[in-house]
């Protein structure tokens, strides 16, 4: 039973049942699914196809905090994505050809490789930190988002580009199969290849890693480049939802939401060991969390204080000091100090002992 509860998932699973009941008591329908024309409505298939987007970028977090590092420009990053695919279909003669939305989605997925790579080069080859490395495009993509698109909003109509994001499949959202898929193949590539151990180790120690002779820069590089083509997706999948490239609002602080269910879903900010399957379950906790608030009538200006809230008690609950501090504290209490008798009372029990 120990065990168990040492277990990574254990918590944020519980998290996630404790919202679902509360979903449950607050608003019976919670739970309830409708059929209409052989597709599935309800509050749960709304939260697994609008967990799309973010579940994309949580994984390429994962694997960069995996390395010690962060991205925070994975929201500029599906920006700039969204802007190139819309552009191109909207200058293009025929919009509805199924060819040329793959061409705009290759375009704008490949950009954003290459920017992930440029994240990556910055951080791997000229040494900038992390955090600093990807500000520089958190703050200059929204431009050139906005660059690319005129400083206008660009709308198209095109129903292949919108079934990406409105388009159902055997009854559920395509957009859930998205990230299904893109879940399936970033487990295969980080556990049935050695690319996983070795960004663990890189994310352990990176000293030791290359001493060992792991080509520390080279799986950094890489793994950018990956959180990159995520968000690019993601960006592609967002702009496929709203059929319009919103250079501003689109992935609009969705790096905050993506490291908040990274580390919920028990991968450390220190590096090393993660978990993808506990990013799942954060992704989802993190968008029934935003369904919750919605119902409870709480105004979207006031949604992040929450969003705070958790993050400050999720840093707490990983602090080593603060667990330091709560073991003694267990200790303390597991240890009873001897109970001390006066001499009165030792001669009281005495008596009573004799007579």
């Amino acid at each position: 039973m120990t065990r168990f509860f040492r277990s990574r998932l254990v918590w944020p699973m519980g998290a996630l049942v404790a919202l679902v009941l509360l979903n449950t008591i607050s608003r019976p329908s919670f739970l309830s699914i409708s059929v209409k024309n052989g597709q599935l409505y309800g509050s749960i298939i709304d939260i697994l196809r609008d967990s799309a987007p973010l579940m994309l970028v949580a994984l390429g977090m994962t694997l960069v905090i995996a390395t010690r590092g962060i991205d925070l420009s994975v929201g500029a990053v599906m920006a700039i994505s969204g802007a190139v695919a819309l552009q191109f279909i909207s200058k293009s003669t025929s919009p509805n050809r199924v060819g040329t939305v793959l061409i705009a989605i290759g375009i704008g997925v490949f950009i954003t490789l290459l920017l992930g790579l440029w994240n990556g080069f910055l951080v791997a080859v000229v040494g900038i930190q992390p955090i600093i490395a990807t500000l520089v495009l958190m703050l200059g993509g929204r431009g050139i988002a906005l660059l690319i698109t005129g400083g206008f909003i660009t709308t198209i109509t095109s129903s292949p580009y919108a079934q990406m994001a409105q388009g159902h499949l055997l009854g559920l959202p395509l957009a859930f199969f998205f990230s299904v898929g893109a879940i399936a193949i970033v487990g295969l590539l980080v556990r049935r290849t050695a690319l996983g151990v070795l960004t663990e180790s890189v994310g352990i120690n990176p000293s030791a890693s290359r001493l060992a002779g792991v080509r520390s820069r080279g799986i950094i590089w890489s793994i950018y480049g990956i959180s990159g083509l995520l968000a690019g997706l993601a960006g592609i999948l967002y702009s496929s939802n709203i059929m319009a490239a919103d250079s501003n609002n689109a992935g609009f602080l969705i790096e905050l939401d993506a490291i908040l269910a990274v580390v919920l879903g028990g991968t450390s900010l220190r590096g090393g060991k993660f978990t993808l399957s506990g990013t799942v379950i954060g992704v989802f906790i993190i968008q029934t969390l935003t369904s919750t608030i919605t119902f409870l009538g709480v105004p979207p200006a006031v949604t992040p204080v929450f969003k705070a809230l958790v993050v400050i008690l999720v840093c707490l609950s990983q602090s080593s000091r603060v667990r330091q501090y709560l073991g003694r504290i267990r200790h303390l209490r597991a240890a009873k100090p001897p109970i001390r008798l006066s001499g009165l009372e030792t001669e009281v029990l005495a008596e009573r002992k004799s007579g």
